[in-house]
């Protein structure tokens, strides 16, 4: 679902990207950025499905190993966010 949403933000602001009176460079950023909240989330689900598949008990580990995967997520969001607000701005 995560992804999902990410994917449509993905949609929305490449075209957005050219209808801004930025610099090529500056667009590429925009739109990388957001490619990379999309990397990082499949980096999240792959560390989310081999912990599950090892086991579904209850270990600090696991729980560490994801916890740090939707880590890695939002900061690739907080990332964006900087990002747009900074060549927007």
């Amino acid at each position: 679902a995560a992804f999902r949403q990410e994917l449509v933000l993905l949609l929305i602001v490449v075209p957005t990207s050219f209808a801004l009176e930025i610099s090529r460079l500056e667009q590429v950023m925009l739109v990388l950025s957001v490619v990379f909240i999309l990397f990082t989330e499949i980096i999240n689900t792959a560390i989310e499905t081999v912990v599950d598949r090892i086991g579904l008990e209850i270990n600090p580990l696991s729980g560490l190993a994801k916890d740090l995967g939707s880590a890695a997520v939002s900061v690739s969001l907080l990332l964006t966010l900087c990002t747009w607000g900074l060549i927007l701005l």
